[in-house]
């Protein structure tokens, strides 16, 4: 929970950093403002999904390695 509560909070704060205006005249945002706003969220979102699904993948390798290391021991043991 914690992890998608950091998510939430890094984006909204990048998001806002970058499409926000300076001058707060309004108390909702411009049109230009929203449609930033929307392509930095799913920017970061697509960008999230893809290092999660490297993540994953170099976790499975590590553990295919893990495990082959473990049957050669044991192959090695058993003599």
């Amino acid at each position: 929970m914690e992890m998608y509560t950091n998510l939430f909070n890094k984006m909204a704060s990048t998001c806002f950093e970058k499409c926000a205006s300076r001058k707060h005249k309004e108390n909702d945002l411009a049109l230009g403002e929203m449609s930033c706003t929307d392509r930095c969220v799913s920017k970061y979102l697509e960008a999230q999904e893809k290092v999660g699904v490297v993540l994953q993948k170099a976790n499975e390798a590590q553990m295919a390695q893990q495990q082959n290391l473990a049957e050669m021991q044991n192959a090695l043991g058993g003599r």
